[in-house]
């Protein structure tokens, strides 16, 4: 059935204000989104990056430390953040040249439905990346955003037109651009440099300019949902000075090692293969110089882009609208950074399919100073139900997204017993005990013990000890999936 997302909720009317004359005021919505940030990337969650206007939304909020990426890749996440649907519900099982449907229901129309103006600022990725965003506006629509200044990422914008690519070939600036991606992609990828665009023009700069300056102006009727969306910091590592410089490579955490035995193969070994294997026998060799290099560059990235979510925030407490603004925070995936000796993200280790979520809904968690923690886990997809209901919305259309706003009020509810992710056919499910990673025929190659085992450096998978265990998550992965498929048939079935 249908998950339904009602306006006369108990739970949401306590966000909702009154004017001078006693009518009811809609919060605002502030969705700031990263892409490729790891879960552990803020101060609040690590020791190694300094995110001060992130902690605060954490310290007002509820910060949730086990958010699962419904893949950890762009496209088919983010897909499953608008939609409310698994990768293996739309198909989409990785990066690739795929569309949205314009008829596809999103939680953005829904939250439009309920008396919003809408608006995106950055990347989404619902669409290819490819020809002239600017073209696109009407798409744009279809999906429930009403104004709109979208970017490709980082690789596309060496080749996309946008307004922020137009500015850059106004400049003079976008030829130098391709040539430095050009260079960089033919030899070391994970190459750290400064970006040729300098702090000024830099991508992340220009988003965060864009959805402030669209706050600072905003004079309708309407409340505002503003969907700002950072493409950093997705690789390569080439924040811009004075931010390519803030961190030492010397103060970096040194990465997870991968053990001796981390790759499977052969007669006689204890467990099948999967995507994971793959990887680790085609990586790069990293020294821990390179490694302690790209980290460093790679937190500065992140602080660039909190400094400008600082901006943002201060406009909205200018606007004297801070008590009457949902905030929430995340990214879409996470980032190996070299963890395990690999880079960039497409499997289902922590670096790659943990991410940072962060919810701040105005006298929900008022009497927990420092802010809430739930450990229990959540699916990125959450974010939208929850939007829509604290907009006082409706959802009438098929989601497997559920709100979160029972934890906002109660952050030691369990919100879900377990979450999934998918990659390539392979499915992997976390509870606060396990994790297991299935390949695509349907056998266990990752088992991970997530109490005893935090770092993720011992793989039980198909060891007699752990044997009754692995078979259970196994079974309910297949039980997970085999549930959504009925109900996507209009067969029944419990809702996963």
């Amino acid at each position: 059935m249908p998950t339904n997302t009602s306006s006369s909720c108990p739970l949401t009317t306590s966000y909702h204000s009154h004017d001078h004359h006693g009518i009811v005021k809609k919060p605002n919505i502030l969705l700031l989104m990263t892409d490729q940030q790891r879960w552990d990337a803020m101060s609040c969650s690590g020791d190694w990056v300094r995110t001060p206007h992130m902690d605060r939304i954490a310290a007002e909020g509820v910060r949730f430390t086990n958010c699962v990426a419904n893949s950890p890749v762009c496209i088919p996440t983010r897909l499953s953040l608008a939609t409310g649907l698994y990768p293996h519900n739309t198909g989409v099982w990785n990066n690739c040249n795929h569309q949205m449907a314009v008829d596809q229901s999103t939680w953005m129309q829904a939250v439009r439905a309920a008396g919003y103006r809408t608006s995106l600022f950055g990347k989404t990725h619902l669409h290819p990346h490819a020809g002239d965003l600017r073209q696109r506006e009407d798409l744009m629509a279809s999906y429930g955003l009403d104004d709109v200044d979208e970017i490709g990422g980082p690789r596309a914008s060496a080749r996309v037109l946008s307004h922020m690519t137009a500015r850059w070939e106004k400049k003079g600036k976008w030829e130098a651009y391709r040539a430095d991606f050009s260079e960089r992609f033919a030899n070391r990828p994970h190459v750290v440099r400064a970006s040729t665009l300098g702090l000024e023009d830099y991508a992340d700069t220009y988003v965060g300019e864009r959805g402030q300056q669209y706050l600072q102006a905003y004079d309708r009727p309407e409340p505002w949902c503003c969907w700002i969306s950072f493409g950093g910091p997705h690789e390569p590592w080439d924040a811009p000075e004075p931010y390519a410089s803030l961190y030492s490579a010397e103060s970096m955490p040194p990465a997870v090692a991968a053990p001796a035995d981390s790759v499977a193969g052969g007669q006689g070994s204890a467990r099948p293969t999967g995507g994971l294997d793959d990887r680790l026998r085609q990586r790069r060799q990293l020294s821990a110089e390179e490694v302690a290099h790209m980290r460093a560059n790679y937190a500065g990235n992140i602080t660039l882009i909190d400094d400008a979510i600082g901006r943002i925030l201060s406009t909205v407490e200018e606007r004297g609208e801070w008590e009457d603004t949902i905030v929430v925070f995340a990214s879409d995936h996470g980032e190996m950074n070299g963890d395990y000796g690999l880079i960039y993200k497409s499997n289902f280790l922590n670096g790659a399919v943990r991410v940072p979520l962060l919810v701040r809904a105005p006298g929900a968690t008022a009497s927990a100073p420092g802010g809430a923690v739930c450990p229990a886990p959540v699916e990125w997809m959450d974010i939208g139900p929850t939007l829509v209901e604290l907009a006082g919305g409706e959802i009438d259309y098929e989601t497997f997204g559920r709100s979160l706003v029972p934890v906002l009020e109660n952050p030691e509810a369990t919100h879900r017993h377990e979450a999934i992710s998918e990659l390539d056919g392979e499915v992997m499910l976390l509870n606060q005990e396990w994790k297991i990673a299935l390949n695509r025929d349907g056998q266990a190659y990752l088992l991970f013990d997530v109490k005893e085992d935090p770092q993720e450096v011992d793989n039980l998978a198909g060891q007699p000890q752990v044997r009754q265990a692995e078979t259970g998550l196994r079974l309910r992965v297949l039980e997970r999936l085999m549930q959504s498929q009925l109900q996507r048939n209009g067969r029944g079935g419990r809702s996963p």
